[in-house]
């Protein structure tokens, strides 16, 4: 278990959260899953949910607001140093602006953007929120990745924006890149396959760090969520597709001998 004390570099994945018609119902779900200890804010913060481990926020859980057309699903943030820069430099590369930039109290600032072929992300300018202040233990953010209808137009969008380096690791079978800010990888960035239907939209995807993906599937299932397929072994861990109880996708990886325990894992 690693713990973080500093503000995480632009580009880099620095806190997910999720907005869900039933926050409760969420909260008992991923408390169960990862052992997640949720405070909820006050009315100042339209109740919002900091899920904790040993004390320090890993991942935020919120109410969709009354009246607001907002698909239930996690979204990756990317720190970044200044958000107006960056959302103007989004505009400019061919991206929209899904909601302004907006002052969280002395939290930080933030914006949720898209990039040219639809994939929606937030962007954070920490305050005094820094984002996911632990990682490489059970229950912390694992990885973030783009999986993108357009590849050929995403990948150049996030390269001028972010100025991330890219890592193919591309084969016969699919179309996949490592994000990397100053040669360290820091998320992923893909092709849809042919085979996903034509209704899924291009879309971040959160993975989380589980001790044992087999049993963490099963948990899904217990808790009424529903398990994607198998798990599978990988370079980069055990990793199985799931959904919770209320059908937002996100995956649960754990280590395996051909990728070995992260730095400082606490399993």
């Amino acid at each position: 278990m690693v713990f973080r004390e500093e503000r995480w570099p632009d580009g880099t994945p620095s806190w997910v959260d999720l907005m869900v018609p039933d926050q409760a119902k969420a909260i008992a779900f991923y408390s169960a899953l990862f052992g997640w200890d949720v405070q909820r804010g006050g009315e100042e913060t339209g109740f919002y949910g900091m899920a904790e481990l040993r004390g320090r926020p890993v991942a935020g859980i919120g109410q969709t607001p009354p009246g607001q057309d907002i698909p239930p699903v996690w979204t990756t943030y990317l720190a970044v140093s200044d958000v107006d820069r960056t959302v103007t430099a989004i505009t400019e590369a061919g991206g929209q602006v899904v909601m302004p930039v907006m002052e969280v109290m002395k939290e930080g600032r933030m914006a949720v953007v898209a990039d040219p072929a639809g994939a929606v992300f937030g962007l954070w300018e920490a305050g005094h929120h820094l984002g996911t202040q632990v990682t490489a233990a059970p229950g912390t953010p694992a990885w973030n990745e783009c999986m993108s209808r357009d590849f050929a137009a995403a990948k150049p969008f996030y390269e001028e924006v972010f100025g991330y380096g890219f890592q193919d690791i591309s084969s016969d079978q699919f179309t996949y890149t490592v994000l990397l800010i100053d040669g360290r990888p820091v998320g992923g960035l893909g092709g849809l396959p042919d085979s996903v239907p034509a209704e899924v939209p291009s879309h971040w995807l959160a993975y989380f760090w589980v001790p044992d993906a087999d049993a963490a599937a099963a948990k899904v299932t217990e808790l009424g969520g529903t398990v994607q397929g198998k798990a599978f072994d990988s370079p980069y861990g055990r990793q199985v597709r799931v959904t919770d109880d209320q059908g937002v996708p996100f995956l649960v990886i754990a280590p395996n001998e051909q990728s070995g325990e992260p730095e400082g894992w606490e399993g």
